[in-house]
């Protein structure tokens, strides 16, 4: 009797710290690998683990400039690291080598909210929707970003990166320290 008290306490406890630690990493701060070159040199190719501010879930507080992660549009289930460079109202030139944007499928995006200003291939401009924000990774030769997916609704904000820390194995935990990421567009 007593050791099944005992399993069951354990379980209890076990089953807390769990929920906690969900509710942590879901509201508050949460650890996430990155990977791929779009955000190159801010975040490494691989091994790079961010620091995510949940505070910043849904658009809350962004600002130009922030590093942030998102779901991506097109493909809600994936989640993206991105730099914010265009805030609701304002023009975005669009990449004229790209000219990605008169790609988009009608179906699949709500172009409506989107403005056009100019629709020549080389003065391509569209206006931010209320909402939304323009991201683009820091790598713009090797990134999907806005001028693929279009505009990025505030509510698909998953949080903001606050740190990275390069992990190479658990050694570097003790011998790489973690690095703020900074706002490069506006000083904090």
């Amino acid at each position: 009797m007593n050791n099944l008290y005992s399993a069951g306490k354990v379980l209890s406890y076990t089953i807390r710290t769990v929920a906690l630690l969900h509710i942590f990493s879901s509201n508050v701060f949460e650890v996430s690998d990155t990977t791929g070159e779009s955000m190159l040199p801010t975040l490494a190719v691989v091994n790079d683990s961010a620091v995510v501010d949940k505070r910043y879930k849904y658009g809350r507080n962004v600002k130009m400039g922030d590093l942030i992660v998102a779901r991506k549009p097109t493909e809600p289930s994936s989640l993206v690291t991105k730099r914010i460079t265009g805030m609701p109202g304002d023009i975005i030139l669009i990449d004229p080598s790209k000219n990605s944007l008169q790609r988009l499928s009608l179906e699949n995006h709500d172009m409506q909210e989107i403005t056009p200003i100019e629709n020549s291939s080389y003065d391509n401009y569209v206006i931010v929707p209320k909402g939304h924000v323009w991201v683009t990774g820091d790598n713009l030769n090797a990134s999907l970003d806005s001028r693929t997916y279009s505009v990025v609704p505030l509510a698909m904000i998953e949080g903001k990166l606050v740190y990275a820390w390069y992990l190479t194995g658990m050694l570097s935990m003790f011998t790489n320290s973690p690095r703020k990421l900074a706002n490069t567009f506006v000083e904090e």
